[in-house]
Parts: C-alpha cells; structure tokens; sequence
C-alpha cells in the first residue's frame, strides 16, 4: 500500500522489538497539543465504537454488555502495550462466526477461558517471534476470508433486520440458516425491516454527504428515537437483554478443570490465528497511512495481554480493527495516547448513557452491521483477484468457500497452502537453463559446453531443470554452469549438482561452476563437491583459458 505523509511521522528509533509504541512516542516527547489531538480522535473512535461494540456483541449471541466491556478493557489495552502507534483494539467483525459458534458449543464460560488461553498463545507467539511471519499471509487469503465472513456477517443479520420469528434456535451453517429463515418469512415485521434499512440508509448518507460526521451513531440514534416516539412493535436491547451495567464488573477467574481446557483449546487456537492476522493486518494498514513501521511482536505480546484482560472483565476476544484504526488516523491521531483515551471514553459513555441504550432497536444494530459486512467484502479486490490469474482465482475461491461453507480455520488454511504452491510454481516457471553460444572452444576432440542457470534454483525447480542437466552431460568433455544470475539455491538443487557432479566425472568429463553469488557458495559448501572433476572458477573466460592451457600441454 502506498504510504501517505502524516504530521507526526518522523524517523523510526532503534527501539528494542517488544518496547511499546507508547514509550517511544512519550521518549519523542508529548506536549499539550498533541494530547489534543489525541483527545479528539479518541473521541471520533469512541463514537464509532459505541453502537459497533454493542452490534458485534448481540450478533456473536452474547449480550451488548460485553461488546463494550471488551472495546474499554482490550482497546485500552492493546494501545498502552501494542507495537503500532494507530492500532484500535477491541471487538472485531472477523470474529462473530466464531465467537457465536464457540458460545453456541461452550457457553458463556466456555468462551471466556478461550478468550484467556488465546491470550496466553499470543504472547507466546509474540514472545517466539511468530509476527514476522505471520505477516507472510498471501494477500488472495486475507481478501477470500475478509470476504467469506462478510457474507456470514450478513446472513446473521437477517432475522433481525426482517424482523422475522423462528420457532427452534437459528442455524449456524449457512445453507441450513437461510432455509429456516426462508421458512419464516410469512412473519416479516415491515416496522423493524423500515428501521433496519432506514439506518443503513442513514449511514450511507452520512459517509457520502458529511463524511466527518459520526454516520453510525448518527443512524441508530434516530432509528431509536423514532422507534420510542412512534411506539414500534420492534424487539430492542431492553425488551431482549435488560438494562445494561453502568460500570466494568470486578475482574473475576475461575479455575477451570481439564475438561473446560480441552473443550475451549480448539477455539482458542481459531482465536488466535485470526486475531494474530487480523491485528498484524491492522497494524499494516495504518503503516501505509502514516509512513511509520510497526513492530510485529510486540503486537503480538499486547493482544495477549489485551484478550486476558477481556476475558478477566467478561469481555470476549479482542484484535486490532482495521475500520476505527483508520478512523483514528484520519482523525490526527499523534500516537497510542488517542487508543487509551478512546477506551475511556467509552467507559464515560457506559456511566452515563447506559440506560439510553435499552432503546436501541436489534433492526437498527441489524441494517449498521449489514453497511460492515458490505463494506467488508472487498469486491473490487475480490474480482481483481479472480481476473488476475488462475493460481490467484483459486486461492481466494478456495478460502471464500471454505470460510462460507465449512469453517473459517479450515479456510485460512486451506488457502495458505493453496497459496504456497501457486507461489512455487510461480518460482519454479521462472527458474531457466539457457546454452551460451558465445563460448564456443574445440581442444584436443572435446567439447566446451555452457549452460547459464537464471531464477532460483530449488526444489520447484529442481526435478525439471536437473532432468535436462543429465541429458546434456551425456557427452561434453568440459561442463559449465554458470551461476551469475542464480539469486538463491536450496539443498534439493545442490543435490541435483552433485549427482551431476559424479556422472560427468564417471564419463571421464570435468564439471566447472562460474559466477560469484551465495547460491553458488552453498552448492559447494552444502553438498561437499570437493571431486578432482570439479572445478570452480569466476566466469566463462577463465573455463576457457585453463582449457586452452590443458590443451596446449605436452603429451
């Protein structure tokens, strides 16, 4: 991504890789203005935050409550600690596929031992180093699987945005959902399905014409006071999960037996590799916004801490979000100080405004989750994607299949792999042997042959290029490769060189390598090719002139 000036980027500190983003921007120094600024963009993610907290919250099956609980406990978290200077934490869209799914099998408990082991693999993740390659997730992966959970997203929405009544507990898979909702349409409510699209509307109105303006809070909050003045027949917070807590609940651990560990492991695991790419994702985007660098690990090691502080408050799993990220920087955040004081906030916003919230209509948290998952699916990118190429066309099918139809873990994967072998072979396609005709030399009956080696040369490569190696050896009495433009070999390549090696010394011929780059260096020192039939020199020209001095020797 493109990265854009920002006011306070300045070059990067040597820093140790864990040291949170926070001392680094208090060692710079932190004045009065930058506090403002850090208050104001606090604020604009704090009202962006509020209705999403909640809307997350009630669409993974828990209670609004604990959508908030975990945006002030893991928001404030993840910024004090966190390894990027813009990251936002708190409940993630990502996550509601999984989160409902876990509480569905778990319960309550359940889930919250997730959300602390997650934070516990985290930190070891983190500790381990795991970041930098974390980040190595090929980009058709993260667009099939942003896009595969929009759809789930949305499909979640349904019921409450249509107002609809189910006789039995709605379906988690996707085809089995929509039957049973198809199956319920006759009891549509038009009230609920009016506020549902009317804050969806709204939102979308408020993005295009005043784009500064809190759109979402905005929308919802006329949707609640139109449903309170005009006495709609719609469910609500209140009606639904009762008054909400006006303050955080004192941090509470229950041992758990070994039972409730190996039943919460599998999820927490699911946790933590999206929260790992999620966050990092996060963190990437705000790089490209500001100019800065982000530290991985420490990323890493403060979204651990921030899911055990979650979970010790009755919050739920918590990673960096990449729409309130951006929010932030757009909003002249100057470091982590915005992040803590977004969380704080929020916690004023719960004192104060708790009650209010019981009147906010489910249809209207329905129509803004349905503007996320929209605004989620990547489209552009998704189709992009699929036109670039097959290997790439695959890949994000792959992932958003899977992801849609059978698990989001299970989809990650999947596409990872998928992409690991469209990335060989890509390399392996690239990987080339060419004869070198300016070269020619004819001593004593032999014959010189140069062959030049190009792209890496490795195992992808290995098996195709070697086979033609042998059919060339067949009769040359002086072998050249020449390794100039060979950028890297592995240990299957250099194999492939020694059995080289040894037929061309069997056939009375003499092999020589030429070029002077590492690859070449590690076909030497790797395989131990130390045979009387091979020699090393630096090119061509050299191969030649000791040929011609063998050849002009005395009999």
């Amino acid at each position: 991504m493109t990265g854009t000036s920002h006011p306070s980027a300045r070059p990067a500190t040597p820093d140790g890789p864990y040291l949170p983003k926070l001392i680094t921007v208090l060692r710079e120094g932190y004045d009065l203005a930058a506090l403002r600024a850090d208050a104001l963009a606090g604020l604009t993610v704090a009202i962006v935050a509020l209705p999403l907290s909640m809307a997350i919250a009630i669409a993974s099956g828990i209670g609004p409550e604990r959508g908030l609980f975990t945006a002030i406990v893991g928001g404030f978290l993840v910024s004090a600690f966190g390894g990027s200077r813009f990251q936002i934490g708190g409940p993630a869209g990502a996550f509601i596929v999984l989160v409902a799914a876990c509480v569905a099998q778990t319960g309550i408990e359940g889930l919250t031992l997730a959300t602390l082991l997650s934070g516990v693999l985290l930190i070891a993740a983190g500790a381990l180093r795991l970041g930098t390659y974390i980040r190595f997730i090929p980009y058709p992966v993260t667009v099939g699987f942003t896009a595969g959970i929009a759809v789930i997203i949305f499909a979640s929405q349904i019921k409450d945005l249509f107002g609809l009544s189910l006789p039995m507990a709605e379906p988690g898979a996707l085809v089995p959902k929509l039957a049973a909702l198809w199956a319920a349409r006759e009891t549509i409510s038009l009230p609920a399905l009016a506020l549902g699209l009317g804050t969806a509307g709204g939102i979308v109105a408020c993005k295009r014409l005043v784009p500064r303006w809190p759109g979402m809070l905005i929308a919802v909050g006329a949707a609640s006071l139109a449903a309170a003045l005009l006495h709609l027949p719609v469910e609500t917070i209140g009606s639904r999960f009762g008054a909400l807590p006006r303050l955080l609940p004192a941090p509470h651990l229950a041992i758990p037996g070994w039972a409730e560990v190996q039943a919460a492991l599998p999820w927490a695991i699911s946790f933590t590799l999206l929260g790992a790419i999620e966050s990092l994702l996060s963190a990437v985007v705000a790089d490209g916004m500001t100019g800065r660098q982000h530290r991985s690990n420490a990323e890493l090691v403060a979204q651990g801490v921030a899911n055990i502080g979650s979970g010790l408050f009755g919050g739920f799993c918590v990673t960096g979000t990449i729409a309130r990220t951006a929010t932030n920087v757009r909003a002249g955040s100057r470091g982590p100080v915005s992040g803590m004081l977004h969380a704080l906030f929020l916690l004023g916003f719960l004192w104060l405004a708790a009650p209010l919230a019981a009147y906010i209509p489910l249809a209207a948290l329905a129509g803004l989750l349905a503007v996320v998952a929209w605004n989620m699916a990547e489209k552009h990118e998704l189709w992009g994607l699929i036109r670039a190429s097959r290997g790439d066309a695959l890949v994000v099918g792959a992932t958003f299949l899977l992801v849609v139809f059978r698990d989001l873990t299970e989809g990650i994967v999947v596409g990872f792999a998928l992409g690991g072998l469209v990335f060989i072979k890509r390399m392996s396609d690239a990987a080339q042997m060419q004869p070198v005709t300016e070269h020619p030399y004819d001593a004593a009956g032999g014959d010189l042959v140069v062959y030049r080696l190009s792209g890496p040369f490795f195992f992808g490569a290995a098996a195709q290029l070697g086979a033609a190696l042998d059919r060339i050896a067949d009769f040359p009495r002086a072998f050249v490769v020449d390794f100039t433009d060979v950028p890297m070999i592995d240990s299957s390549g250099a194999r492939s060189f020694d059995l080289l090696a040894q037929k061309v010394a069997r056939m009375g011929g003499h092999l020589w390598f030429t070029g002077t780059t590492p690859a070449l260096r590690h076909v030497l020192l790797a395989q131990g090719l130390r045979s009387p039939r091979i020699s090393y020199l630096p090119d061509v020209a050299a191969v030649q002139s000791a040929l011609r001095g063998e050849a002009d020797k005395p009999d």
